[in-house]
């Protein structure tokens, strides 16, 4: 069992990396919750795989960094119709 999880953890980092996707986008593509998707890539994938976490914590920080306009714009998008 505890390779399936490695596994998993390794393919959702090369997903995010691979697509600059969220980790929303990553849960629902790999069918798990984001709260699995945060504890793979911040707790597990450190361990698994040191180089591929650093490449995934860029991601993962800029879409942080971004995510105040992705939400003022979903906002937009509501109330404008568009």
């Amino acid at each position: 069992m505890r390779t399936n999880i490695e596994e998993r953890a390794v393919s959702l980092a090369r997903y995010i990396i691979d697509n600059r996707a969220t980790v929303r986008a990553a849960a629902g593509h790999f069918n798990v919750s984001k709260s699995t998707v945060h504890k793979d890539l911040s707790e597990r994938l450190a361990g698994i795989n040191g180089t591929l976490y650093e490449e995934v914590k860029e991601v993962l920080d800029f879409n942080k960094s971004e995510r105040h306009i992705r939400g003022g714009m979903a906002t937009r998008r509501k109330y404008k119709g568009g």
